[in-house]
């Protein structure tokens, strides 16, 4: 999990001190909307809602953004239409990647996703050409400094988590829930005084590819360019990279 975990760290790290907030804050709005159009603008009723509702607080994204965000989205206020697409393809060394977006316009997008991986070493895939290397789950980080392996391992699994992971060479307890629990178990272990460090839902690599030296240094460079694209929301990828090149990242 040592890849996964990494980059999830690092992602939520820069997304709390971007200094380019209105991208941050532009994207946020992007899938607030799309929450609320599909499941209604009551984050206690729709919990992809209140899932980045709670990501858009955790970067200090203003109330009125938020509000404005879901009444596009409900309809309330006039607004685009944004179309979600995941494509697929693969990185250097043969990683494979998920590539979620929300786009108005698929032919520009497309076109600018495929130029980005060719010039980074990589190539668009197929539908279903590695969607099957990953699963969908709730997934959530606590630091080790909090509390300890067994009382946290024991909360978790109490509240239904699939999966508890402790890797010694990582700084947070990994929690694996059902995508359905992850708010249940979310609530369970802040009721328990558990302060979390992330908690969102993703997709999991089954399997991972070692990256080394220039591979692994091509391999952060797509990624960030990427996720710095207008339309891209999440990146997923199965890579496994060196501590010492993934610390450059952060």
């Amino acid at each position: 999990m040592s890849g996964h975990s990494k980059w999830s760290q690092i992602k939520h790290k820069k997304a709390a001190t971007d200094s380019k907030k209105g991208k941050v804050f532009s994207k946020l709005s992007k899938e607030i909307s799309v929450a609320a159009r599909i499941g209604g603008g009551n984050a206690d009723m729709n919990s992809r809602l209140r899932l980045v509702i709670e990501k858009a607080r955790e970067v200090n994204m203003p109330a009125d953004n938020i509000k404005r965000a879901i009444k596009k989205g409900t309809g309330e206020l006039p607004g685009t239409h944004y179309e979600e697409i995941m494509y697929e393809g693969y990185g250097p060394g043969g990683v494979a990647l998920m590539i979620d977006t929300m786009t108005d316009n698929k032919t520009r997008t497309v076109s600018e996703i495929r130029h980005v991986l060719s010039k980074h070493g990589g190539n668009m895939g197929e539908t279903g050409s590695v969607s099957w290397i990953f699963d969908k789950k709730g997934y959530i980080l606590v630091n080790k400094k909090a509390l300890d392996e067994d009382t946290l391992m024991s909360n978790a699994l109490d509240a239904g988590a699939e999966d508890f992971k402790n890797d010694p060479a990582e700084e947070n307890y990994e929690i694996i829930t059902a995508p359905e629990d992850l708010n249940k178990i979310k609530d369970f272990l802040v009721s328990k005084n558990v302060p979390l460090n992330l908690s969102e839902i993703t997709l999991i690599p089954k399997n991972y590819i070692k990256l080394e030296a220039r591979d692994a240094e091509k391999m952060l460079k797509l990624m960030d360019t990427l996720e710095d694209h207008d339309d891209v929301q999440n990146v997923y990828a199965n890579f496994d990279i060196p501590d010492e090149i993934m610390t450059k990242a952060e």
